[in-house]
C-alpha cells in the first residue's frame, strides 16, 4: 500500500505526458498530416508536425487559442483543454477554399496570408507530388502565375510582373542567392534546387526590397528545403522514401532517396538526387520554323552540318545533374534551436540551344559549339533561433551563409576567323552573408526588423587554345576580378487598428560597394585605370494596408519602392562592343528605383466559390543603360592605339508595367473542383537608343485552367496552360532581333504565336507505403515555345513516378 501513490502518481505522469502529444490526421484518408503548423498568440509558441503527423504541446498546456493550419485545409482552432477531451487527436479537412495560409516570404517569420497586404502564392507538397516537376524552374512554372523562359533545356529564367533576371530575387532557407553577377539577360541558376527536397515554395508578387534589399522588384521567390524532425517519444523517429521517375519526351531518368532520423534533442535530414535527361522532342503540330533541321559535328578536322533523322529532336539538349543536401538540427532546450544545411549542385556541360539553331545571313550556323560549363552552386548555413520573450524581442534568428557559385561559357564559331577559336569563359563567386531578424509585439503592434550584412567575391579567368594543334590564344576575362558589398538595416511595424483592419509600413537603409581590379584584362584593355571604386545607397519604404469587413472579403492596397543595386555584370562587361567603339565602367552609377502600387480584392463564399483579384503598377526609374560618357571631359579614348568614343552604362532611362491577375477557385460537387488563373500585363521600356519599346520581360497574357477530382487516396486532373501570342508589332526591339527564337508572320516578321497544352495528371496511393504518379503532358502534341525562349516545349510526353516510403 505504501508504493501505491507513488505508483498511481507515476502512472498519471505518463500519461499526461504521452498526452502532450497531437496527432493530426486527414479525415480523408486516415493518413498522418506532415508540416502542419501549431501556434498560438498567448503564450507565443509554433510547431510543426513530424512525419507522424505529431507534435510536443508542452509549450501550449495553458493556450485557450491553438490555431491548426495546412496547406490544402480548413484551419482548426482549440483550447489545449479541447484537445484533452478528443485525446489529442485532430482530424483536418481539405479544401480549396482557403482564405489565409501560413507564409513567411513576407516578414521572414511565419505569418498569416490573410493579415498582409501582398499577394502571396504558395506551393503546396500535394502539388509538386502530383504535377512532378522536372526542375525547380519548372514547379514555379505550375502556379499559372509565373511564366517561364528556357534558352536551353538545362535552365529555366521567371518571369513575374514584367520583370526577370537580376530583378527578381531568389531565397533558400531565408539566405539570398542573387550574386553580384546576375546579368539583366535570362538566368538559370533556380534550376541547383532540387524539388524533391522542397517543404514549400513562396511567391511574393512585387516589390521586397524592404526585406531583402537590392534586385527584389518584380519579386520575390523563397525555397524552404527540409527541416529535420524530432521525435516525440523515447524511441527515434526514422522515416525515408525513394522515388523512382521516368519522362518519355527526353528519356528522362531520375531517382531520389531520402532518410530523416529524430531523437529529442537532434535530428538528420538527407536527400540525393540524380537526374538524366536526354535530347528533347517537340511536338508535331505547330510553326515549322521550330523544326531542328540540321546540327553540328566535327568530323576529320573540320565542323559538318549534319542533317537532323528526325526534326522533332532538339540536338544537342540533354544534360545530367546531381544534388544532395544534408542537415543536422539541435534543439538543447524549448528556447534555442540550432540547424546546419549543406546543399550541393552540379550540373554536367549542356548547350546553349538557342545560339546553336542561329544562322548567318549565307545561312551558316553561326556557332559550331556553344555550351554552358558545368554549373556548381554549394552552400553552408547555420541559422540559430531563440524564442523567449524579452524587451528587445520575442523571436530572434541569426542566418551564417557561405556560398560557392561556379558557371562558365565555352563557345567556337562555326565560320569566320575565329573558326578555330574555342574559347572558355570561367567564374566563381563566393558569396558570404550574415542576417539578424528580430520579431517583437507590443499590444496591437507588431514589429519585424533586422540588420543584414553581404559579401561577394568574383573571380574572373578565361582561356583559349585553337583546335588544329591545341596552341593556346590569348582571350579576354569575362569580369574583372571584383568584390561586392552590401550593408542594410530595416524595419517593418503592422498596427492592428480595428478588429478587421490593420496598417503596415516599413523601411530599410542600405549602402553598397563595389571595387574592381581589372588587371587581368590589361592587356586587352589598357585603359586609364586600373581599378575603380562604386559606392553608393538607397532608401526604400513601403505602407499599406488590409480590411476584413467580413463575409468572406479581404481588401488590401500597398505602396512600396524596390530598387536594384549596380553589380559587377553592369560595370565590368562587354568592353569592347563595336568598331570604332568601347565600354568603359562607370563610377557614378546608382541604384534602379522602383514606385509600385496595388490594389487587391478576394472573397471566399462557404465552401463553394473563392474569387481573387489584383491590379498593380510599377516605374522603373534610374534604369541603366547604354549611353555615350565623357571621360576626363572627352568622347573618345585612345583603345589599342585606335582613339574609339566612350560608352558606359548610366541611370538615362525609365521603364512602366501595369496589369493585373484574377483567380477562381469553385467546388461544384463533393470531390470535385476546378480553379482557373489569369494574369495580363503591358510594359514599356526606354531602350539603349532612347527609343521606346515594348517591355522585353513583360510576358503575354497568360494562365491556368483546372479540373480535379479528389476521392480517398486518389487525385485526378485534366488542365490546360495557355499563352497569347505576341505581333511583331508589339515584339520589343531587341527580340525583333533574334528571328531564330521566333515563327514567322505573313510578311516574314518575326513573332511569338500563341499556344496551348492539354495535360491529365493522376496520383494514388497503392498503400501507406507506395504512392504512384503518372501523367500525359501536352496531349495534343502542340509543338510550342514560349515567349523569348529558344527552346521548344515537350511534346507529348508520358511521365510516370512510383514513390516507397519507409
Amino acid at each position: 500500500m505504501k508504493h501505491f501513490l507513488p505508483l498511481t502518481l507515476g502512472f498519471f505522469s505518463i500519461l499526461f505526458t504521452h498526452a502532450q502529444v497531437v496527432t493530426v490526421i486527414d479525415t480523408e484518408n486516415n493518413m498522418p498530416l506532415r508540416f502542419v503548423s501549431i501556434s498560438s498568440e498567448t503564450p507565443r509558441a509554433f510547431v510543426t508536425t513530424d512525419a507522424k503527423g505529431q507534435a510536443p504541446l508542452k509549450a501550449f498546456i495553458t493556450a485557450e487559442k491553438i490555431v491548426f493550419r495546412n496547406l490544402g485545409y480548413k484551419k482548426l482552432i482549440y483550447s489545449f483543454d479541447s484537445l484533452r477531451k478528443q485525446n489529442f487527436v485532430v482530424y483536418m479537412t481539405g479544401t480549396s477554399m482557403q482564405f489565409e495560409e501560413v507564409v513567411v516570404t513576407a516578414t521572414k517569420w511565419q505569418q498569416s496570408s490573410h493579415s498582409l497586404p501582398q499577394k502571396i502564392t504558395s506551393i503546396k507538397t500535394k502539388n509538386i507530388q502530383l504535377q512532378n516537376p522536372q526542375t525547380a524552374a519548372d514547379l514555379l512554372g505550375t502556379t499559372g502565375e509565373v511564366y517561364i523562359q528556357k534558352s536551353q533545356q538545362g535552365g529555366g529564367s521567371p518571369m513575374i510582373r514584367g520583370f526577370a533576371a537580376n530583378r527578381l530575387l531568389y531565397t533558400v532557407d531565408g539566405v539570398r542567392m542573387n550574386t553580384a553577377i546576375f546579368r539583366a539577360g535570362n538566368l538559370q541558376n533556380v534550376i541547383s534546387l532540387d524539388v524533391f527536397a522542397m517543404e514549400r515554395a513562396e511567391v511574393l508578387f512585387g516589390p521586397g526590397s524592404i526585406m531583402y534589399g537590392s534586385d527584389a522588384i518584380g519579386g520575390v521567390m523563397g525555397f524552404q528545403t527540409l527541416t529535420p524532425q524530432f521525435s516525440n517519444d523515447t524511441a527515434p523517429l526514422i522515416t525515408g522514401n525513394s522515388t523512382l521517375r521516368y519522362s518519355s519526351a527526353n528519356n528522362e531518368r531520375t531517382g531520389n532517396f531520402q532518410v530523416q532520423v529524430g531523437w529529442k534533442k537532434w535530428a538528420f535530414a538527407t536527400s540525393f538526387t540524380q537526374s538524366e535527361f536526354g535530347d528533347l522532342r517537340m511536338g508535331t503540330r505547330g510553326p515549322r520554323e521550330y523544326l531542328r533541321n540540321f546540327y553540328v559535328m566535327r568530323q576529320d578536322s573540320a565542323d559538318v552540318i549534319v542533317q537532323n533523322d528526325n526534326p522533332l529532336i532538339q540536338r544537342p539538349t540533354g544534360y545530367k545533374q546531381t544534388n544532395v543536401m544534408q542537415k543536422i538540427r539541435f534543439q538543447p532546450n524549448k528556447n534555442w534551436d540550432v540547424m546546419y544545411g549543406f546543399h550541393h549542385s552540379q550540373t554536367s556541360s549542356y548547350s546553349r540551344y538557342d545560339r546553336l539553331i542561329e544562322t548567318n545571313d549565307n545561312g551558316l550556323p553561326g556557332s559550331a559549339l556553344w555550351n554552358y560549363g558545368p554549373q556548381k552552386w554549394m552552400m553552408n548555413q547555420l541559422t540559430i533561433n531563440h524564442l523567449k520573450e524579452n524587451k528587445l524581442y520575442d523571436k530572434a534568428a541569426l542566418r551564417l551563409a557561405h556560398q560557392f557559385f561556379e558557371e562558365s561559357r565555352i563557345n567556337r564559331n562555326f565560320s569566320g576567323g575565329s573558326r578555330f577559336r574555342e574559347r572558355t569563359q570561367l567564374e566563381t563567386v563566393h558569396a558570404y552573408s550574415a542576417n539578424l531578424d528580430l520579431e517583437k509585439q507590443r499590444g496591437q503592434h507588431y514589429f519585424s526588423y533586422g540588420l543584414e550584412a553581404v559579401y561577394n567575391d568574383v573571380t574572373s579567368v578565361a582561356a583559349a587554345f585553337d583546335i588544329r594543334n591545341n596552341n593556346p590564344i590569348s582571350v579576354a576575362a569575362r569580369y574583372p576580378n571584383a568584390t561586392w558589398g552590401s550593408y542594410a538595416a530595416y524595419i517593418h511595424h503592422q498596427f492592428l487598428v480595428a478588429p478587421n483592419a490593420s496598417m503596415h509600413s516599413g523601411i530599410r537603409y542600405t549602402y553598397f560597394n563595389l571595387f574592381s581590379d581589372f588587371t587581368n584584362n590589361s592587356a586587352f584593355f589598357p585603359f586609364y585605370f586600373q581599378t575603380t571604386t562604386l559606392g553608393n545607397d538607397a532608401l526604400t519604404g513601403s505602407y499599406g494596408w488590409v480590411i476584413t469587413p467580413g463575409k468572406g472579403w479581404k481588401l488590401h492596397a500597398n505602396m512600396n519602392t524596390a530598387f536594384r543595386a549596380p553589380n559587377v555584370d553592369d560595370i565590368g562587361k562587354s568592353f569592347d562592343f563595336a568598331d570604332g567603339e568601347v565600354m568603359v565602367p562607370n563610377p557614378n552609377l546608382r541604384p534602379e528605383t522602383a514606385f509600385n502600387g496595388e490594389l487587391g480584392a478576394s472573397r471566399v463564399m462557404g465552401e463553394i466559390l473563392k474569387i481573387d483579384a489584383t491590379v498593380y503598377y510599377t516605374y522603373l526609374n534610374n534604369a541603366m543603360v547604354r549611353r555615350p560618357f565623357a571621360v576626363n571631359g572627352q568622347d573618345s579614348i585612345l583603345y589599342n592605339g585606335d582613339l574609339r568614343r566612350s560608352f558606359a552604362l548610366q541611370n538615362a532611362a525609365y521603364g512602366t508595367v501595369y496589369g493585373f491577375h484574377i483567380g477562381v477557385d469553385a467546388n461544384f460537387a463533393p470531390g470535385w473542383n476546378i480553379t482557373s488563373k489569369f494574369n495580363y500585363q503591358k510594359g514599356m521600356e526606354e531602350m539603349d537608343n532612347g527609343t521606346l519599346s515594348a517591355s522585353r520581360h513583360a510576358t503575354p497574357a497568360f494562365g491556368l485552367t483546372a479540373l480535379t477530382f479528389t476521392h480517398k487516396k486518389l487525385t485526378l486532373q485534366l488542365y490546360s496552360h495557355y499563352s497569347a501570342g505576341v505581333s511583331f508589332e508589339n515584339l520589343n526591339e531587341e527580340e525583333r532581333l533574334k528571328p531564330a527564337l521566333y515563327a514567322q508572320d505573313a510578311e516574314g516578321r518575326p513573332y511569338a504565336p500563341s499556344w496551348y497544352t492539354l495535360n491529365f495528371k493522376t496520383m494514388a496511393e497503392i498503400s501507406s507505403q507506395i504512392m504512384l504518379t503518372a501523367g500525359l503532358e501536352n496531349i495534343t502534341d502542340q509543338r510550342y515555345r514560349p515567349y523569348s525562349s529558344g527552346i521548344a516545349g515537350a511534346g507529348t510526353n508520358l511521365v510516370v513516378a512510383l514513390r516507397a516510403t519507409i
